[in-house]
């Protein structure tokens, strides 16, 4: 965490020199008014300039590391970590022995834990950062098993001549579902039911 004091003729003055100097914008910051500017007598004498202490928070890559090593200790997890940070997104990379525990049933573990870690990283911020979290390739696995299970149940649908319904699915599954199948003329794919519950419903074209 770094602090720094600036001073000038305002408030505000002082506090644009502090974030000009620390190279970030507002929002990364917290501002303590130290004292504020007095004018002196006849305006000249004894005047003192407006002093301001400004912090700067961590960043959502410190954010997210920070929260994730503390859920790695309490379930005495040796993980190695690998952010990346970009313009809008955030990709976080686990790996290390036995990390199964943390992607969960159809990787409900990995999701609600992504979840978490969203909300801390985006809390009171104005520009939102997407938080992705994987854990040794196993998102890219799981959407290559979808896209695969999906193809196999359309077919399904079609020579059946009835509806396939699906197990419950995250938003973001369902969405993997609906997009290798949107091109096909012979079937149509919707969404039905509440969440957590909520399905993919499967359906030919009559």
């Amino acid at each position: 965490m770094k602090v720094i004091e600036r001073t000038g003729k305002t408030i505000e003055e002082a506090i644009g020199t502090a974030i000009k100097d620390l190279g970030v914008s507002r929002e990364e910051v917290e501002i303590k008014v130290i004292s504020e500017p007095t004018k002196g007598f006849l305006g000249f004498f004894g005047a003192k300039p407006a002093r301001v202490e400004v912090v700067l928070k961590d960043g959502p890559s410190q954010k997210a590391g920070n929260l994730l090593k503390g859920v790695f200790k309490a379930m005495q997890l040796q993980v190695d970590m690998k952010i990346t940070e970009g313009d809008h997104d955030l990709m976080i990379n686990l790996e290390g022995n036995d990390l199964g525990i943390l992607i969960g049933r159809r990787g409900e573990t990995l999701d609600a834990l992504q979840y978490l870690v969203n909300l801390s990283v985006n809390k009171n911020r104005d520009k939102r950062k997407k938080v992705v979290i994987d854990v040794e390739g196993y998102r890219k696995r799981r959407e290559e098993t979808l896209q695969k299970l999906a193809l196999k149940l359309a077919d399904k649908a079609k020579q059946r001549g009835r509806n396939v319904v699906l197990e419950p699915m995250s938003s973001q599954e369902r969405r993997i579902i609906h997009t290798v199948l949107q091109g096909r003329d012979d079937i149509h794919t919707f969404s039905e039911g509440e969440e957590p519950c909520r399905k993919i419903v499967i359906a030919p074209k009559k």
